[in-house]
């Protein structure tokens, strides 16, 4: 079903900006990029949920790690909406 493959490709780029937005901690000066930037606006709000909730373990910071986890189940559950809807 092409909705589905839809949905895939959306959640692949969102996991890949995460990936970006999480290597782009480790070396700052690429966030004075652009495109850095526009990943920074998009990544953060979905981050900071996250970040709020799970505080971080002296300098390690484990909530991307939720955030992916979360990013999963989201996209398993709209799925599996999709493919009830349209049975």
């Amino acid at each position: 079903m092409a909705l589905l493959n839809i949905i895939s490709l959306i959640f692949q780029i969102f996991t890949l900006m995460l990936f970006a937005r999480i290597i782009s901690s480790w070396l700052p000066e690429i966030n004075q990029y652009r495109f850095m930037q526009f990943i920074s606006f998009y990544t953060d709000p979905y981050l900071d949920l996250f970040r709020k909730i799970i505080p971080p373990l002296g300098m390690i910071d484990i909530s991307p790690i939720f955030a992916f986890l979360g990013l999963g189940v989201i996209e398993y559950v709209l799925k599996l909406m999709v493919i009830n809807i349209f049975r």
